[in-house]
């Protein structure tokens, strides 16, 4: 039998090797889960076990760069590595690029363990060709793998730095160089005023259906138009954006209500998507929702209070021909999706940060499929970069 030092020395090979050669990067159906269907029936999750977690401390550092802001994952399953996305905007003091690394996470033994999260690369991320992005220039959020390969980055647009900003979606390779972008409807784009996303609540969440034709995302919470955004007494309405990615052109939009904040405070708070990942090709989805509130005590003293719910497309109205969902101050008429909770990270007991990026990993001998979580840290001192496995049970819905 392998150990986990033997299962590494395999992999870091296959890194080698893969980069070599165009012809090892995933097609669409390998992007697929072996317990996950590859035709429409709809799924659902019938149970969900904790396998551990790993925690990095703030100022751990990797080829030459600061360890931190991780808000995405995507598992590549050729290589048997995970891509993550430092949200840094490339402004801090360490002149640390807009990149994304590439990691080793070792559930050999079906447990998440402390040694079992290895950093084996860094990769710049780049604007245009070999054109790196300005200081600022962008609040990179989601980052995923989708067909052929392609990796895909989504920003939240705006930033404190430059409100003008569009968000985006743009296609790279796994150099670090665009090759494409997704046309983002005019509706979502700011004027900072009474249209577009909010300041840090844009495309925070990006995964493609599980047969890779599909690319799904949303605003984190309400655009300008669409009503407000979430408090501790109202919640708010987000949009599913959809994207065809045969044609790469907008498919559809869904309405997701946000819940209100977890935590009453006075001085800040906020709550909304920040990762969405389709467990079918039938329209469900599992959607990482999460309430942050400065002073909050619900969430282990961190303020963070995050949670999972399975949501469903169908039956809910495609609102993409509607500009706006709030009209005279009061919502239209639409049905928005389905939702059920089937997580509570704080009912785990363990001290929950600031938890963003989710993605699906190998299923493990018994069927069932992980679901690797890590949080942003914010490159902040009193907070910590987490990794966290969940081992689901997915079955028919029917």
């Amino acid at each position: 039998m392998l150990n986990k030092i033997h299962v590494r020395q395999i992999v870091y090979l296959l890194i080698v090797l893969s980069f070599f050669s165009l012809a090892l990067a995933p097609s669409g159906d390998m992007l697929i889960a072996k317990n996950m269907a590859s035709d429409d029936r709809q799924l659902t999750v019938t149970g969900v076990e904790f396998l551990g977690e790993v925690v990095i401390p703030t100022g751990a550092t990797f080829g030459g760069t600061e360890i931190g802001g991780l808000s995405s994952i995507t598992f590549d399953p050729n290589r048997g590595v995970y891509y993550t996305l430092s949200d840094d905007q490339g402004n801090r003091p360490t002149g640390d690029p807009v990149r994304y690394y590439t990691v080793i996470v070792d559930l050999a033994d079906g447990t998440l363990d402390e040694g079992d999260v290895e950093f084996a690369g860094v990769t710049q991320l780049f604007e245009s060709k070999k054109t790196p992005f300005a200081p600022g220039g962008l609040d990179p959020e989601g980052f995923t793998l989708g067909r052929e390969g392609f990796l895909f980055m989504s920003t939240e647009g705006p930033t404190f730095s430059d409100p003008n900003i569009d968000p985006f979606i743009r296609r790279y390779n796994h150099n670090g160089r665009v090759t494409a972008d997704l046309p983002i409807p005019d509706k979502f784009l700011p004027n900072g005023v009474d249209k577009g996303v909010r300041l840090n609540l844009a495309f925070e969440s990006l995964n493609p259906t599980p047969d890779g034709r599909v690319l799904v995302t949303a605003n984190e919470g309400a655009l300008f138009q669409d009503g407000p955004a979430s408090t501790f007494t109202n919640g708010s309405l987000a949009r599913f954006l959809l994207y065809d990615l045969r044609k790469r052109i907008p498919l559809a939009e869904y309405v997701y209500e946000v819940a209100p904040w977890a935590e009453p405070t006075s001085i800040f708070g906020v709550n909304g998507i920040v990762e969405i990942l389709p467990i079918d090709n039938a329209g469900t989805m599992l959607v990482m929702e999460r309430s942050f509130s400065v002073g909050g005590t619900q969430g282990g003293g961190t303020g963070n209070v995050v949670v999972i719910n399975e949501v469903s497309t169908q039956g809910a109205t495609d609102v993409s021909g509607e500009e706006a969902l709030y009209v005279g101050g009061s919502p239209i008429a639409f049905t928005p999706v389905s939702q059920r909770e089937v997580f509570a990270f704080n009912d785990l007991g363990i001290p929950i940060d600031n938890i963003e990026g989710m993605t699906f990993g190998p299923s493990l001998p018994d069927g069932r499929q992980t679901v690797v979580i890590i949080s942003d840290n914010n490159f902040s001192a009193g907070q910590f970069t987490q990794f966290i496995v969940l081992a689901l049970e997915i079955g028919p819905a029917n």
